[in-house]
């Protein structure tokens, strides 16, 4: 189950390790889709703004798990370079001990809060009712969403980046059936939507365990309840990077957040254009965030094993596949932008704002290709205070500010470009910190 990735052809390496994960994302966007596709065609403006608060509300209840699966994945592929695999196993058990208590928690708390925090992001009065029960039935759903990335986490570090493809898969096609069922056959609206997203996440997740315990004996990791004890070293090196993550993860998706309330304010018809802005960046992203995992899990375990040059080859492999693919996106979502919006919708509304919102995605996603090579080193080294402090930068001073200040000034494309160009200043900082070399002496987790 293990794979080394210190051996070999840096391009191919990266781009065979990747490209699982390109499919896996790309399911997993098209995953989220179907929910705005079908909502979009079948109950119309309304609908879509309603998935669309709901979507964001789940999407931050999920970096606040990534943070933590992406620290137990660098933890493993650190563990993996250096050969300890004892430590393989106890991180595992305290992966699994920690982040599923985590989501009861937050489960019973969004839950009970659920209308302050539907207030709070300005939800329109026309989609009130079916935001509430979408945002109601994603949080009863949490362990299945946190649980899967639990175990995509665990395969990803140990370098296995096939069997999340696989089991997203899975997910994908339930979703889909189960999002025509609900939402066209039984017009259950936003509520079926959701229940067909958790209900498809479930089986996922149960699928996978499946996988994991029935090759326990690969890793060293027997399942049995001694087995999830919390380990104390494992514990602290998981929180220690976790903590930090989950917060930058979380304040960068609160600033989306913010920033979409006051978006939200402008009525259903922006409401709605945004949500579809969002996914589609989200699909445009699909290859940049892959690269960036397989590099992040390529770097640390040849930091593991000291290997700095190649470390800086993955960076440069990575950052040119990223610019060659963004150049190819952008001419595409700038030529068709009203076509591609009309898979999402027929509302003449919406789509009138079609052209006008291409060049926001483009500008963001510019920004997500320029740092996301080097951002995979400081993940790569479990660096989780300057990741941190970036993502703070990112999400508070810049994102917020300059959202607040061009939208004070300029409307909705003020909003839209404020919240597009914040990440540049994320680019800045973690370039900086790839060319000073200083990552090079930093003493890694595993240490």
């Amino acid at each position: 189950m293990i794979r080394d990735l210190t051996q070999g052809s840096v391009t191919r390496r990266l781009i065979l390790f990747a490209f699982p994960f390109i499919l896996s994302n790309l399911l997993q966007t098209i995953y989220n889709l179907v929910d705005m596709v079908v909502i979009g065609q079948f109950v119309g403006a309304t609908g879509l703004s309603a998935v669309s608060v709901g979507a964001d509300l789940l999407q931050l209840m999920t970096m606040l798990c990534a943070g933590f699966a992406t620290a137990g994945q660098i933890i493993i592929s650190q563990y993996v370079g250096n050969g300890d695999r004892e430590s393989i196993s106890r991180t595992v058990g305290n992966m699994f001990t920690i982040i599923l208590s985590a989501a009861v928690v937050l489960s019973v708390i969004c839950c009970i809060l659920v209308e302050p925090i539907l207030r709070l992001v300005n939800t329109p009065a026309e989609a009130w009712s079916q935001a509430k029960s979408y945002s109601v039935t994603c949080f009863v759903g949490l362990i299945f969403v946190f649980g899967y990335n639990i175990v995509s986490a665990i395969l990803r570090g140990m370098g296995d980046g096939n069997r999340p493809l696989l089991f997203i898969a899975i997910a994908s096609v339930v979703n889909l059936i189960l999002d025509l069922v609900f939402v066209a056959v039984f017009r259950m609206e936003a509520f079926g939507a959701a229940l067909a997203t958790i209900m498809a996440q479930g089986i996922s997740f149960v699928v996978s365990l499946i996988y994991l315990y029935r090759r326990r004996d690969a890793f060293g990791f027997d399942f049995k309840p001694a087995s999830f004890k919390i380990h104390k070293a494992q514990a602290l090196q998981l929180c220690k990077m976790g903590f930090p993550l989950a917060v930058q993860y979380g304040a960068i998706m609160l600033s989306v957040i913010f920033v979409n309330a006051y978006i939200n304010a402008y009525g259903v018809a922006i409401s709605a254009t945004n949500g579809v802005g969002n996914k589609l960046r989200n699909l445009a992203n699909i290859v940049l965030m892959s690269i960036s995992t397989a590099a992040a899990t390529m770097c640390g375990q040849n930091l593991g094993a000291k290997k700095f040059d190649r470390v800086r080859r993955i960076v440069y492999t990575s950052l040119a596949i990223n610019v060659g693919y963004t150049a190819i996106l952008s001419v595409v979502l700038l030529l068709f932008p009203e076509q591609i919006f009309r898979l999402f919708t027929s509302d003449g509304e919406v789509l009138s704002w079609a052209a006008r919102y291409m060049p926001v995605a483009i500008v963001s996603f510019t920004a997500s290709a320029l740092m996301m090579p080097f951002n995979a080193v400081i993940n790569g080294l479990g660096y989780a205070s300057l990741s941190l402090v970036i993502g703070l930068l990112d999400s508070v001073v810049a994102r917020i500010a300059l959202s607040l200040a061009l939208g004070g000034r300029f409307g909705i494309l003020g909003y839209w470009y404020g919240n597009a160009l914040a990440g540049f200043v994320t680019v800045i900082l973690a370039m900086a910190y790839f060319f000073s070399g200083r990552w090079k002496t930093r003493k890694l987790l595993v240490e």
